[in-house]
């Protein structure tokens, strides 16, 4: 299917790697012109000489940027003015019991996974809206309907990221552009491979045997029960950032392997 996405521009946050570099990667195979992003000049030079290997002729930049800061946002979308699709990818997560929580961890949590979305799309939003055409796109979680007890501080920024997308599709309504949600459920992003490496030497386990205790016992309700692999979130993503899904707005798009039971 052609997704009609060739000539467009994009920025993906936190695109380094993970679900961030397969949703660029996918966007590019489209013949959309990609910036890429990440915290250090290193990262992001190496993410674009990956993508231009598996992608020998795209079209990628690369701007090093924390957008856990306001100054970070403020530097890349400048740096990315006139892009047609935002795909704010960029989180953290952290497993911590709720009274290891402090003060500081939550007010971190928010910036990162709520304000750096909040001031991209502030900064980007008005020139979609003026072109008639425009996609934003947060990648979310099911943690923001499904509450991790063991990441209470991340759960609450995902739920939060939720109401945003609404609102502000709310906001967006007849204009042209559209603006989602997609929830991926427990994905094999190199973070979260090397904390089950690290789990499965604190269980004494092999990292098979540590993945199928993640899921019996922490996600029993994944219908996979398995790892989603990124470039099956990155799919999703690029039909979603496409001229054909314009009736797809407001939404909150699951690709989260069955783990949320509720059928809305």
């Amino acid at each position: 299917m052609d997704l009609q996405l060739a000539g467009k521009r994009a920025l993906v946050t936190g695109s380094t790697a993970g679900i961030g570099f397969a949703i660029a990667t996918e966007l590019a195979r489209e013949g959309v012109a990609v910036v890429l992003n990440g915290r250090t000049a290193e990262r992001v030079a190496q993410a674009v000489q990956r993508l231009h290997a598996l992608v020998p002729r795209a079209d990628v930049l690369g701007h090093a940027a924390d957008v856990a800061t306001r100054i970070g946002c403020e530097h890349l979308a400048q740096a990315s003015a006139g892009v047609d699709i935002l795909v704010n990818n960029f989180g953290i997560f952290d497993p911590q019991p709720f009274q290891a929580i402090d003060d500081a961890q939550w007010q971190r949590f928010f910036e990162a996974n709520v304000l750096s979305g909040v001031r991209l799309t502030r900064a980007l939003l008005p020139a979609m809206q003026a072109a008639g055409w425009g996609r934003v796109v947060f990648i979310n979680s099911e943690s923001g309907v499904n509450p991790p007890t063991e990441m209470l501080h991340y759960g609450m920024t995902k739920a939060a990221q939720l109401s945003l997308s609404r609102g502000l599709a709310q906001s967006c309504a007849g204009t042209g552009v559209t603006v989602n949600a997609v929830l991926p459920g427990p994905t094999r992003t190199e973070g979260v491979a090397d904390f089950f490496a690290k789990l499965a030497v604190e269980q004494g386990v092999g990292l098979a045997e540590a993945e199928r205790r993640f899921f019996a016992q922490s996600r029993p309700t994944s219908l996979l029960q398995r790892f989603i692999e990124p470039p099956e979130v990155a799919a999703l993503v690029a039909y979603v950032c496409s001229p054909r899904s314009s009736a797809t707005h407001g939404a909150a798009l699951r690709v989260e392997g069955g783990i949320l039971s509720s059928m809305c």
